[in-house]
């Protein structure tokens, strides 16, 4: 990179950082949201703030961890499933419960979890998810969509993060066919038609001890995984999980042309 581009890259950094001043400011000591921040730059360098491991499941490392656990109570508004003593610090373990359209839980179960591990001060140091959670976001295409936050337009009316993908290094690994999701997951609650697209969307609930009045929709998580017609591979996957909101189409990660969904 040469000296414009660093200069150009180190004036944006610095209006960000001149931002999140104001933002701190302006929120009278919701820190919370500060660290938050702090952790979305982060990502701007990636592979130095972050590792990955993935096997049976798929951990984000933090290096220089800046999230305590009270944020993510106070972002969520919600408590884990598990809270859990380990050699580091604790374990918080979120599950989630898949449930019919009269909101039961499916028997015999399929659920899927996601942890999140602290080190004794309370800092946030792995993030994980379990194995059938790949199965709607298979580790590469996970990864590679965690990378394109780094430097990521912020929708402060929508809540969400539009991603760069045209910056990152695309990938040519193959996308799931829809008979290997549906045998992992089950039949759907319902299933659109969406032109070259199928929807199916399933509901899942947050087994948690305690929910803040007033943010009780948020432990019910609605689904959505899209298959192409002509493939019946999945090409994306929407969702919230504990208030998180997660969206990614697949296609934007491929070496062949895509289309926005």
């Amino acid at each position: 990179m040469g000296y414009v581009g660093m200069k150009i890259k180190t004036i944006k950094r610095f209006a960000r950082i001149i931002a999140l001043v104001l933002l701190a400011g302006s929120l009278s000591g919701c820190m919370y949201w500060v660290r938050a921040y702090q952790t979305y730059l982060q990502m701007d360098e990636f592979d130095r703030y972050f590792s990955v491991v993935s096997a049976d499941d798929f951990t984000l490392q933090f290096k220089k961890p800046i999230l305590y656990s009270k944020d993510f109570v106070l972002l969520s508004r919600l408590y884990a499933s598990e809270d859990n003593l380990t050699q580091e610090g604790r374990r918080w373990r979120y599950w989630f419960r898949k449930i019919d359209a009269n909101n039961h839980l499916i028997a015999p179960e399929i659920s899927f979890y996601s942890d999140l591990n602290f080190n004794k001060e309370g800092l946030l140091t792995a993030w994980s998810f379990s194995s059938l959670f790949l199965k709607i976001a298979p580790p590469k295409f996970l990864e590679v969509s965690l990378r394109s936050i780094g430097g990521a337009k912020i929708d402060k009316e929508k809540q969400q993060l539009r991603a760069n993908t045209e910056l990152l290094t695309k990938i040519s690994d193959q996308l799931p066919k829809k008979a290997s999701v549906i045998a992992q997951l089950g039949e759907p609650l319902e299933i659109t038609d969406e032109g070259d697209m199928e929807v199916y969307m399933y509901h899942f609930l947050l087994d948690t001890h305690h929910i803040e009045k007033g943010y009780e929709d948020r432990a019910l998580n609605e689904i959505k995984i899209r298959f192409d017609k002509k493939t019946d591979e999945l090409i994306g996957m929407s969702g919230r999980f504990a208030g998180l909101k997660v969206s990614i189409d697949y296609r934007n990660f491929l070496n062949a042309p895509s289309k926005e969904l």
